[in-house]
């Protein structure tokens, strides 16, 4: 009865839906977030560019997608070529066609939440306001790009606590918001932010590195300055454009992604019997053309060979204006850049170290604090210090480089300190204005 099939595809698009599996049950929802912003940070919105254009390309409907992005880099004073975006050196334009549902000031994790929670009244007046409108038989696709630390998902002024994360994905499978959820995250640490998750849910989730390790950056672009895209973004994705995605399973697809992603150890959670189903049945299960970009062996691989930590980016791109202006002139200015950057990152570590030091009452003890890592036990220790060092001390939204010492606050919770000890000591220490833009 092939012509009923067609008839219930047809019906399908018409009520607006997106098909992921061949089961034809239900719809398929997206939500795409870059949290970050500036051009330091180009290949965080680069990524969800092209995560759009994946889903797009599979026959996912743009009202069933939602992007958040601060959309400063398209047409950002540093790009030659406004309104493009590329994820790769002289590759496609990602940016075409991207909807800009939530821009700007719009993206937040408040913000983020309310459109997982399909909050459309809180989110009235706000961006476009779409939010979720999954049910019990559709599918979800989360993507999540930007720093991280340990149970932090940052945003452009603020960050996404893991308790938070956790009670927003449990609260909607109660609820009965889908029949199976897929989440993709690329951050550092980004393995802290899913180790609470319980693995019957219907939830199976990829992280591009596990509690305590950076994700990396590749794709370092001479002609634009920055880098270009995430060793794991790149590598799911360039897959998916090279595959069949109604024949590669999400378990094919994770070892290949762990296989070539040598920076960071790519890890699985959630429910892995999940791994089973098609890579299309959460991106999409259209036809389009296959890719023929990669694979490559790693000795060659031009992501590979370019990448550093995330961390380490603001200072790979500065040292490569240094060492391109060398002899000309302005090179004075990025060599003061450069010493600026490194100043503040000094400023930055020399904080935590003295509220360590205020804690502990030993600076040997101190220093073992700074560069021990622990696991996450004490969840309320960990987010009362964290709030403490963002309100007193520095804004870990707009200060990127700060994530770097949320492990020092861990491992002092974890050796028995209370958040009410550091919170006061992090009062004492930080007497300073404000600041903003340590990357």
């Amino acid at each position: 009865m092939k012509w009923l099939a067609l008839l219930a595809a047809a019906a399908v698009v018409a009520l607006g839906g997106a098909q992921g599996d061949s089961d034809g049950e239900g719809e398929l929802w997206a939500v795409l977030v870059a949290g970050s912003n500036t051009w330091f940070n180009y290949r965080h919105q680069a990524d969800v560019c092209h995560a759009y254009q994946i889903l797009h390309a599979h026959g996912v409907p743009d009202d069933h997608i939602i992007v958040m992005m601060s959309d400063d880099i398209a047409h950002n004073k540093m790009n030659p070529t406004p309104g493009v975006v590329i994820n790769r050196p002289d590759g496609p334009n990602v940016y075409k066609g991207v909807p800009k549902d939530y821009t700007g000031d719009d993206v937040t994790p408040e913000n983020f939440l309310k459109v997982l929670s399909g909050d459309a009244e809180g989110l009235q007046g706000v961006g476009s306001g779409k939010v979720l409108k999954s049910g019990p038989n559709d599918r979800v696709f989360i993507n999540l790009v930007d720093h991280g630390a340990p149970g932090i998902f940052a945003f452009p002024r603020t960050f996404l606590m893991v308790k938070n994360f956790t009670n927003a994905i449990v609260q909607m499978h109660r609820q009965k918001r889908y029949k199976e959820m897929l989440i993709y995250m690329e951050s550092c640490e980004s393995g802290s932010m899913f180790l609470n998750l319980p693995d019957d849910i219907e939830m199976y989730a990829l992280s591009a590195a596990n509690a305590t390790q950076s994700s990396y950056a590749c794709y370092m672009d001479q002609k634009l300055g920055t880098f270009l895209g995430d060793v794991f973004s790149i590598k799911w994705m360039e897959d998916t454009d090279r595959e069949d995605v109604n024949k590669e399973t999400l378990k094919k697809q994770f070892e290949v992604v762990h296989k070539e992603t040598t920076t960071s150890d790519v890890l699985q959670w959630g429910e892995l019997s999940l791994d089973k189903h098609t890579v299309g049945t959460f991106v999409g299960s259209g036809s389009t053309d296959l890719g023929d970009y990669g694979p490559f062996p790693p000795e060659t691989d031009p992501c590979l060979k370019s990448a550093v930590p995330s961390p380490d980016v603001p200072l790979a791109i500065l040292e490569d204006h240094v060492a391109q202006s060398d002899g000309l002139l302005g090179a004075d200015y990025w060599k003061r850049q450069l010493d600026e950057l490194q100043q503040n990152r000094t400023f930055v570590t020399d904080t935590m170290r003295k509220i360590a030091q205020l804690v502990t009452g030993d600076e040997v003890l101190a220093d073992a604090m700074m560069s021990d890592v622990h696991p996450i036990a004490d969840d309320a220790c960990h987010e009362e210090s964290v709030m403490a060092f963002h309100y007193l001390c520095f804004n870990l939204g707009t200060n990127p480089y700060a994530l770097r010492v949320v492990q020092t606050m861990v491992n002092l919770c974890e050796h028995g300190y209370s958040a009410k000890e550091f919170t006061g000591a992090a009062r004492a220490v930080c007497t300073h204005p404000p600041v903003s833009g340590i990357n």
